[in-house]
């Protein structure tokens, strides 16, 4: 699997922070993986359309 970074879209707020789609991230399906300081946590997407992090 190669991974690509997500497409940055234009951002929501008037500060200029990151923001990306979250099906970018899962690339259309419903779960992606996300690295922080090593340490892998699991992003999921619900039936509901709510988003759930966990490690």
């Amino acid at each position: 699997m190669t991974m690509q970074p997500p497409q940055k879209l234009q951002p929501a707020m008037i500060e200029d922070l990151p923001t990306y789609d979250a099906r970018q991230l899962t690339e259309g399906g419903d779960q992606a993986r996300i690295v922080f300081d090593n340490k892998i946590y699991n992003l999921r997407i619900t039936r509901a359309g709510k988003l759930i992090l966990t490690k």
